[in-house]
């Protein structure tokens, strides 16, 4: 499911992770968070197999005892996404949203092929109500996905030099896409914190130290920690883990981390509730980009 980088890669790429200090800078015109908040915490989930999908209601389980929520990004093609399911999500305050077509990699083959995938993911978005996506893999070609009918993407990071288009965009702030000859566009929301898979399964981390230095340094700045987790790689009351997973308790101990140490300074939301208040009240349209 996951690409493979070699040990050499890894280890040079270390050096440049997980912070990347110049992607701090504020957005022109920035006011602050609402409620006079220090920083934005938003939780996603990226369910890229069946087995991940299995997965699902204890994760939500989980969050819900926390009080917690989260958007889960759903394979509409690659696996049965049941639709009662769905309306619990949605009637339970969390997020449905769209994870690609089929878990692939092949989207942006070309862009005559991603034309033609784009009506049908775009026929997934109204079926489900949703107006986020992310690429699978976290590729991206930010100018063509103006052919989907979506209020936000997310598939790009400030820095993770260890995806298989390891270029970041250094912002920890949302950022407007804008639509080249109109005022229409989208808001891009990159993830800021590092990927479970990164952290437990390619590095073997066996602790969150590196969840907790990136979350207090953005806390520090301001700016928007967006985290990025898989059910795929969370092992829920096993007592062994596979060497794919690793032990749901690890997220668990990060969400009571966050609610210890920032109670009451933490605006969490949804990415759909950040992107419309990003939208009407932070949006230079065509001078947001960090390009």
């Amino acid at each position: 499911m996951r690409r493979i980088q070699t040990s050499a890669r890894l280890k040079s790429n270390k050096q440049a992770w997980p912070i990347s200090p110049k992607a701090a800078r504020t957005p022109k015109n920035w006011a602050g968070w609402p409620e006079q908040k220090k920083f934005a915490f938003i939780l996603t989930h990226d369910v890229e197999s069946s087995k991940g999908y299995e997965k699902c209601e204890s994760l939500v389980a989980l969050e819900e005892k926390l009080g917690f929520r989260s958007a889960m990004f759903f394979v509409p093609e690659g696996y049965k996404v049941d639709p009662q399911f769905r309306h619990y999500l949605t009637s339970h305050d969390f997020e449905v949203c769209i994870h690609g077509l089929k878990h692939d990699g092949k989207l942006y083959a070309s862009k005559k092929l991603f034309k033609k995938q784009a009506i049908r993911i775009n026929r997934y978005l109204k079926e489900w109500n949703s107006v986020g996506f992310r690429s699978p893999f976290m590729e991206h070609e930010l100018e063509w996905l103006h052919e989907l009918n979506i209020e936000y993407d997310c598939s790009t990071f400030d820095t993770d030099p260890f995806e298989p288009q390891p270029s970041g965009v250094d912002v920890i702030f949302p950022f407007w896409v804008p639509r080249e000859g109109n005022n229409s566009g989208y808001v891009e929301l990159p993830y800021t914190l590092p990927q479970d898979w990164t952290l437990f399964v390619l590095m073997r981390e066996r602790t969150i130290e590196l969840w907790k230095k990136k979350l207090d340094w953005i806390a520090e700045q301001g700016g928007m920690a967006f985290m990025l987790t898989h059910p795929d790689y969370m092992s829920f009351g096993a007592k062994r883990t596979r060497f794919d997973e690793y032990p749901a308790e690890y997220y668990e101990e990060f969400l009571d981390y966050v609610k210890s140490k920032y109670e009451g300074q933490y605006w969490h939301v949804l990415p759909k509730d950040i992107v419309r208040f990003w939208a009407k009240n932070q949006v230079n349209k065509g001078k947001d980009s960090p390009s």
